[in-house]
């Protein structure tokens, strides 16, 4: 099956992707394109996985950059491949046939391109990353390298949508002590629960750090199982493991 790759028009020219499920080797719970070494997948399944997403990006497979997500704002610059993943959650790099790619299953991939510095970042922005800084801090290292955020482009891949996205009354009151405005980013569920606009959040942190322009491709990883794998949906469907999705971006 051919591998079925979500694009947006404002970050060409460079190359990039926020790939589906589809076309890829494994099989199970995680049918399609698991590319999550943290997964209890079979590893030479997930290895053809990756090999296909490095085709589709055009580098060489060890130029396929990843790293070893912890939900932090830590953000690692590469100018060449690692031996060893280092523990981040973003990176950034201004060197063409490098392509910065994240994992994601519900979390928010979120792609950036500053055209005129060429420059790209990549980050992993689940609600802790995202309400600790971790976009903030890809912006930060882009200027490093030499981006302007005033025109920098973030994209938000297929995330958890706000309709799927139940949470606690703790869970707002972390939200509402980091800042009281945040209150616009919860709507009312059953009895005490709310429903957590995630990508909405991403966008205004984005937008409120500065930055050119930043858009959501509106895709609900929880929604559709046919094309994406969802953390929250494989916990409610009482499943043992789930597979993951990556987004890339290459000069």
């Amino acid at each position: 099956m051919t591998l079925e790759i979500i694009t947006a028009d404002v970050l060409a020219p460079a190359r990039h992707g926020f790939f589906t499920r589809r076309g890829g080797a494994s099989s199970g719970v995680f049918a399609g394109l698991n590319c999550g070494t943290g997964s209890s997948d079979q590893s030479d399944m997930v290895a053809i996985n990756r090999t296909r997403v490095a085709e589709a990006m055009s580098v060489a497979g060890d130029h396929l950059i990843s790293v070893h997500q912890i939900h932090s704002t830590d953000v690692i610059s590469f100018s060449k491949p690692k031996a060893k993943k280092p523990k981040a959650d973003a990176m950034v790099t201004a060197t063409p046939g490098l392509a910065l790619s994240v994992l994601s299953a519900d979390c928010q991939p979120v792609l950036f391109f500053d055209p005129n510095a060429r420059v790209i970042g990549a980050a992993h922005a689940g609600w802790r990353g995202a309400l600790d800084g971790v976009l903030e801090a890809t912006l930060d290292a882009m200027e490093r390298l030499g981006a302007q955020r005033a025109t920098t482009t973030a994209v938000i891949g297929p995330s958890i949508s706000q309709a799927a996205y139940e949470v606690g009354p703790e869970f707002l009151d972390e939200f509402l002590a980091d800042d009281p405005e945040n209150s616009r980013f919860f709507a009312n569920g059953i009895k005490d629960r709310m429903q957590f606009d995630l990508p909405g959040f991403g966008l205004h942190r984005l937008r409120q750090a500065g930055i050119g322009h930043a858009e959501w491709t509106r895709h609900c990883t929880y929604s559709d199982a046919d094309r994406f794998y969802s953390y929250r949906r494989s916990v409610h469907s009482k499943q043992a493991d789930y597979g993951r999705l990556i987004a890339a971006i290459t000069l």
